[in-house]
């Protein structure tokens, strides 16, 4: 019983936890840094009115704009990846309520900036950048600007929306601290009748078990738990609705979709085409669900039955240490210069691997321009979390190729690329997987596990998008959104995605309570575009060798010097077709027919 209970943080050893003191060595450090934003935020006042009087005024803007958000990101982000650490310590939650104050209070004090700027013509710009060769490093960011200029408001608006920032983020923070900190889930009985309590990181390897009674058991357990505050996670999801309306509204967008693909420049087509491809290869998923229930023999088909293996009695208890091995070594076609560098990462501190009483769920890659690209994990002995190391270790090495050939400007990556890196990671370790396993049942396991990210991945995320979509359009039409109406809405995707071979209940309905992505504003259909764009990819590193290897290094480094959409055409994908989703479900229905023949 003991071992299923979740350990203290101080209980967990230290080359397993991630070396965030680099960062920031105490408390004071990081006060230092905190107060020198605040002398900075008032420094750059002095430039209001100037903005755009000469190229050199211009320059010295945004080089001291540069080391405020620089900075900030620092103190932000130490202050919130320790609260993530333990969601109940009250000194962090602290420090991060701080550090986002001062952020919102930074972002108000630089809200003149783009204003002034638009307030001369683009030709007046493009002297000061003839005229000035450093001002050619800010080329891109200041036609990016320009290209907004319709959608950008007057100095006093962009200040009034900059101080509501932290009144707006108001929704994704309740949602988080209910869902990781105040909500308790029921204790069950696992395969041996110990008790085990049910947690957000062990839900997954729990859906995994053979025993179908303690699928049933977390399932059931799991959301009871969200029914029980459905009113409360509908009435926080609405309120971010509203404001994601609110912002596309005042910046004159014709929807909040428009306003939120508009800032990385992405048409709303390219969404729109992502459901519109998937629809038309749902004949292959609902094969796949019927093909799950047949080779599983269930007279009804349950969605605590997704996730267990069709195959039976195989094992892959895959310890940390081993799971990271066999990640290094499925990563070997990207060469030498791409996997030392994840070696030294796996060794220098990048990751935290185990859960704890109070952790944040789930998994990330993050950090600063200055600091690590840290890992959070919550890592099970399963196939599934060592994909996830995988998974965030090419988000964290694209973080780190970025920052280490682009300048602070353009370091970052948008999020239509940001889902990219990490699954060419997870098609290499599949490849290297089938490859190096020569018994045929472990194939079919890993058959298996590869049809699920492709139905977790490109169907299941853009389910997850259409609701998105569907429930944004509801509130832009006038229409008051509910947990009845969530869950309403919820389940009728789930029965046009799944077909008719599995049961929809009310407890798949009220799964929307639970999804953190549906606060982030349109993210979720980035990883369909981002898992079908490395498909392509990963095809073309296996296939055509050294030259697509190098184009794909290329891509990794450019940060966002370029649009996204340009970025991926030159290592040789066009998202702006339908091309990469629908030979990507192709592939998917072959998989599927071979799951067939071997079964």
């Amino acid at each position: 019983m003991s071992e299923n209970k979740v350990k203290k943080r101080e209980d967990i050893s230290k080359e397993f936890k991630w070396d965030i003191e680099s960062m920031y060595n105490n408390e004071e450090i990081w006060k230092k840094d905190f107060d020198k934003v605040k002398d900075l935020k008032e420094k750059i006042k002095e430039y209001k009115g100037k903005v755009v009087e000469s190229g050199k005024n211009l320059l010295s803007l945004l080089k001291l704009k540069d080391e405020i958000s620089r900075t900030i990101a620092n103190v932000y982000t130490f202050a919130k990846m320790k609260q993530d650490e333990d969601t109940n310590n009250s000194k962090y939650q602290e420090l991060t309520d701080k550090a986002s104050t001062l952020m919102v209070n930074v972002q108000e004090a630089l809200s003149f900036i783009v204003p002034e700027i638009l307030s001369i013509d683009k030709e007046k710009i493009d002297n000061y950048i003839k005229e000035n060769e450093e001002l050619k490093l800010y080329e891109h960011y200041l036609n990016q600007i320009f290209r907004q200029k319709d959608h950008i408001l007057s100095d006093k608006e962009e200040s009034i929306i900059a101080q509501i920032g932290d009144v707006a983020s108001g929704p994704e923070n309740i949602f988080s601290m209910l869902n990781n900190a105040d909500l308790e889930f029921p204790t069950i009985k696992d395969e041996n009748g110990e008790d085990i309590e049910i947690t957000h990181g062990r839900f997954i390897p729990l859906m995994e078990n053979e025993n179908r009674r303690v699928r049933k058991d977390a399932y059931e357990g799991l959301y009871s738990t969200y029914r029980d505050y459905k009113n409360t996670f509908s009435t926080t999801l609405s309120t971010n609705v509203k404001k994601n309306i609110f912002y596309s509204k005042v910046r004159k967008y014709n929807s909040s979709l428009q306003a939120a693909l508009d800032e990385d420049n992405i048409p709303t087509s390219v969404y729109d085409n992502l459901i519109k491809a998937v629809h038309n290869n749902l004949d292959k998923m609902h094969k796949y669900i019927k093909l799950r229930k047949k080779a599983l023999n269930l007279e009804e088909l349950h969605f605590y039955d997704l996730y267990t293996p069709i195959v039976e009695d195989i094992k892959m208890d895959i310890e940390y240490n081993e799971a990271r091995d066999i990640v290094v070594k499925g990563l070997g076609p990207l060469k030498e210069e791409y996997v030392n560098v994840v070696k030294d990462g796996f060794n220098s501190g990048w990751v935290d691997v185990y859960e704890n009483k109070g952790k944040r769920s789930g998994a990330y890659s993050w950090g600063t321009y200055d600091s690590k690209p840290y890992i959070l994990l919550n890592y099970q002995n399963t196939l599934d979390n060592m994909f996830t190391i995988a998974h965030e270790m090419g988000h964290s090495m694209h973080s780190y190729l970025s920052k280490n050939n682009q300048p602070y400007i353009y370091s970052g990556y948008s999020i239509f690329v940001a889902e990219v890196a990490s699954t060419v990671n997870e098609a290499l370790l599949m490849n290297y997987m089938l490859e190096s396993t020569k018994d045929d049942k472990k194939k079919l396991f890993l058959l298996n596990h590869y049809l699920e990210q492709f139905r977790g991945t490109i169907y299941r995320q853009t389910m997850f998008a259409e609701f998105e979509k569907l429930i944004h359009e509801r509130a832009e039409n006038g229409e008051s959104l509910t947990a009845e109406s969530f869950s309403s809405i919820y389940r009728d995707l789930n029965k046009k995605y799944y077909g008719d071979d599995i049961v929809i209940d009310d407890n798949i309905a009220m799964e929307w309570a639970r999804i953190p992505h549906f606060y982030y504003n349109f993210y979720v259909y980035q990883y369909a575009t981002g898992f079908s764009a490395a498909i392509a990819l990963s095809q073309k590193i296996l296939n055509e060798g050294d030259e697509s290897v190098d184009k794909y290094l290329t891509f990794l480094k450019s940060g966002s010097s370029n649009y996204p959409i340009e970025v991926l055409k030159s290592a040789g994908v066009d998202m702006t077709t339908e091309e990469p989703v629908n030979n990507a479900l192709k592939i998917f229905g072959e998989l599927v027919d071979k799951m067939e023949d071997l079964l």
